[in-house]
C-alpha cells in the first residue's frame, strides 16, 4: 500500500497528533478487524421462522453430545428426530448459517498429520481441553538419543 506510507510521514511530522493522526489510526483499527460472515449468501432453503427451529434442534444436539464432526452431527441428528432436514448437504448449510450467527463455531483438532474438524458451542469446556490438547509438542528426545549414540560409537 504505497499511499499508506505517506500517512505514515504526515502522522509523525506533526507529532501523531492531528487530523492525520486520527485517519490514521481509524484506517488501521477498520482493516485489523476480522471479516464477518456474509450471511446473505448462506441460503438455508428454509423460511426463516423454520431455519431457526431447525437450528435450535441442532444446537440442543452439538451441546449434548459435545463436540462433533460434521458425519456425527447427522448420526446424531437422525438419531435424535432433527425434522425439517433434506439431507446431509442441507444440514451443513445449516450449520454453516448457524457459524454466521455465531450460535456455533468449528474448530480444527490436529493430532500430527491427521486433522479433523470438530463443531461446538462457543463456551463448551469440552472443546477447550480438545483445542489445547491439539497443541504441538516439541520433541527434543530424539536429538539427545542421536547425540548419545554418536558418543558412544566413537568410544
Amino acid at each position: 500500500m504505497w499511499w499508506l506510507r505517506g500517512i505514515q510521514t504526515i502522522r509523525n511530522a506533526d507529532g501523531g497528533g492531528g487530523s492525520a493522526g486520527l485517519v490514521f489510526s481509524t484506517f488501521a483499527r477498520y482493516f485489523s478487524r476480522s471479516r464477518a460472515e456474509n450471511l446473505r449468501k448462506i441460503n438455508p432453503k428454509l423460511t426463516p421462522q423454520e431455519a431457526s427451529l431447525v437450528a435450535q434442534d441442532l444446537y440442543g444436539v452439538v451441546k449434548q453430545h459435545g463436540p462433533l464432526t460434521v458425519s456425527n452431527a447427522w448420526i446424531k441428528a437422525q438419531e435424535s428426530g432433527v425434522g425439517g432436514l433434506n439431507s446431509k448437504t442441507h444440514m451443513k448449510l445449516l450449520l454453516k448459517w448457524m457459524r454466521g450467527r455465531k450460535m456455533l463455531q468449528l474448530f480444527c483438532n490436529q493430532v500430527g498429520s491427521n486433522k479433523k474438524f470438530l463443531l461446538a458451542t462457543p463456551n463448551d469446556p469440552r472443546a477447550e481441553e480438545l483445542k489445547s490438547a491439539s497443541e504441538p509438542v516439541v520433541q527434543r528426545r530424539k536429538k539427545q538419543k542421536a547425540r548419545i549414540r554418536r558418543k558412544k560409537a566413537s568410544k
